[in-house]
């Protein structure tokens, strides 16, 4: 006020305040002979999904990633939509369309059933609101869950949004969204792309720009960092980099991530390994300082992703991203997690001076415990991913296994596949003989009568080594057996016993047999002394006569 007073007396005229941007940018409709956008590179359902709202008389667009990537000649994995309808408008629109979510609530439309189904997501123009307008509460998304559950927008105290659900116009829908290559909204039956935040300037120019101050979109949602790294790796091959005043606060927002639930870190996490540049974000994530501190397994991941065995998982699950085959977590998290698995599994079978070592799967699953109580928690690591890992795992030993019925039992379990490309990594790293890899390939494929050569063959290969013990017995349909053989008028050979042909096709190996007795049989001829025949039976439960191998 004195300063407004002495500035009048000496005939000053008041500064004009200076003028701020609008957040919402200026609105700009770019035709096809701009933009140039293939209609051949959209997919039918995305275009079913924006035509059936456009019918209903909602505005309707491809919305996001597809749209950057159509524009930058690429057919789009997965096409987003966004609309002027409401979550339940758009439901009562298609007959398998699903509202999910909370924090933002968007609906599935999903085409086909099974594993062949398609999802096209659809979310709702939502309102730009200041934060400082937001009911804030004091807790997290599960200390206020109570509070929240009435509440549309609302952040926390160090601003992170946990409810924005306001809906808007178009133009709030685009200044919230994160980089202004990713706002672009592209109409398919006009082919018009509408503009908001120089989104086609910044693709030609290669640039990845937040909208808005970095700083504070970084604050709002802390995830925007990861996916900020996870954007570069993805771009980064054709040539994308940071605006500097988006890269600047981008790691030294690294502590709002402790704010942010382990459960979404870890599906974040995931994103950033599977989408197929998990090589490429690792080293994004080094380039830009977040080698540590966003999440302790992917600390794991990045640390280990220089040594052979995790660097072939990493280019194996972007090889098969590419080729368009589907990738599991539980098979890159076992492959990262394998050195503390192995590493525990052999110091507990190097039993101290004077103590038996444990049974080497008892050894193998203390283990395993182990490395999950170390790197997993339990976040994920107790349901199916965690019981598909230990799987991989234990299944490692029963590949050195190649003779009698466990091959084939093996090879028809369900996580064969899985366990088996674990073991052809290995033996690329040189783990184990890459003569074990191709037998079980082999094996894999191989019709029954193969299978049984190949156990066949195995078995003879066994007994032929130094130390392999007695001899094995003869099969009725062994080349060698006695019945099969030209000289058969000869005398009876030894290891042929009539009164237990039975038993002939039974392998001993695998049965779990035991002497329990032995009863006198009379001589056939009167000549020939009483022989002994000794009765078999199956130990209870199937239990095998032998340890299993150790580690390799």
């Amino acid at each position: 006020m004195i300063k407004k007073f002495i500035d009048r007396l000496l005939g000053k005229s008041p500064a004009a305040p200076a003028r701020r941007a609008s957040p919402f940018g200026k609105r700009e409709d770019v035709p096809v002979s701009v933009h140039g956008i293939d209609l051949k590179l959209v997919d039918q359902r995305a275009l079913d999904v924006v035509h059936t709202l456009k019918q209903a008389g909602f505005d309707a667009y491809i919305v996001g990633g597809a749209v950057r990537d159509l524009l930058l000649g690429l057919r789009p994995k997965d096409f987003d939509v966004a609309t002027s309808a409401t979550p339940e408008q758009v439901k009562g629109l298609f007959r398998r369309a699903f509202i999910i979510g909370r924090r933002f609530r968007i609906v599935h439309v999903i085409y086909g059933r099974g594993r062949e189904h398609e999802m096209i997501e659809v979310s709702t123009f939502r309102a730009y609101l200041d934060s400082a307008d937001a009911e804030q509460v004091a807790g997290n998304e599960r200390t206020s869950k109570g509070e929240l559950a009435g509440m549309k927008h609302a952040v926390d105290a160090s601003g992170r949004v946990l409810r924005d659900n306001v809906w808007g116009p178009i133009e709030h829908d685009a200044a919230r969204r994160d980089f202004s290559i990713n706002a672009m909204y592209y109409d398919p039956e006009s082919q018009t792309v509408v503009d908001f935040h120089h989104g086609i300037r910044d693709a030609k120019k290669k640039t990845l720009r937040m909208i808005g101050d970095a700083a504070t979109r970084y604050r709002e949602d802390p995830v925007r960092i990861i996916r900020a790294v996870r954007f570069a790796a993805k771009l980064s091959g054709l040539g994308f980099t940071f605006d500097a005043k988006t890269l600047e606060p981008l790691a030294s927002s690294r502590k709002l991530l402790l704010d942010v639930p382990q459960s979404r870190l870890f599906d974040e996490m995931l994103k950033l390994l599977q989408t197929g540049h998990a090589l490429a974000s690792v080293a994004q994530l080094k380039a830009v300082g977040l080698d540590t501190g966003i999440y302790p397994l992917l600390d794991v991941v990045v640390q280990r992703a220089d040594d052979d065995f995790v660097k072939l998982a990493l280019q194996d699950t972007d090889r098969r991203v590419g080729e368009g085959k589907p990738v599991a977590p539980s098979f890159l998290l076992a492959c990262v997690l394998w050195a503390d698995v192995r590493k525990g599994w052999s110091q507990r079978l190097n039993a101290r001076p004077g103590q038996r070592p444990p049974p080497p799967f008892a050894a193998l699953q203390d283990a395993v415990d182990e490395a999950f109580d170390a790197r997993i928690g339990d976040v994920s690591g107790r349901g199916k991913l965690g019981a598909d890992m230990r799987e991989i795992w234990m299944m490692q030993p029963r590949f050195d296994k190649r003779v009698g019925t466990s091959p084939f039992s093996l090879v028809d379990q369900a996580r064969f596949r899985a366990g088996f490309d674990f073991l052809r990594l290995r033996a690329q790293v040189g783990e184990v003989e890459e003569e074990l890899a191709h037998w079980w390939e082999t094996f894999s494929m191989a019709s029954d009568d193969m299978r049984e050569d190949m156990v066949d063959a195995q078995r003879r290969d066994n007994l032929a080594k130094p130390g392999a013990g007695k001899a094995r017995r003869v099969k009725r349909s062994d080349d060698d057996h006695p019945a099969n053989a030209e000289a058969n008028t000869l005398a009876p050979d030894p290891r042929f016993r009539v009164a237990d042909a039975g038993a002939d096709e039974r392998d001993d190996e695998e049965a779990g047999e035991s002497d329990d007795g032995a009863e006198m049989t009379a001589p056939t001829d009167g000549s020939a002394p009483a022989k002994k025949r000794r009765r078999r039976r199956r130990k209870p439960g199937g239990a095998p006569t032998g340890g299993e191998p150790g580690p390799v």
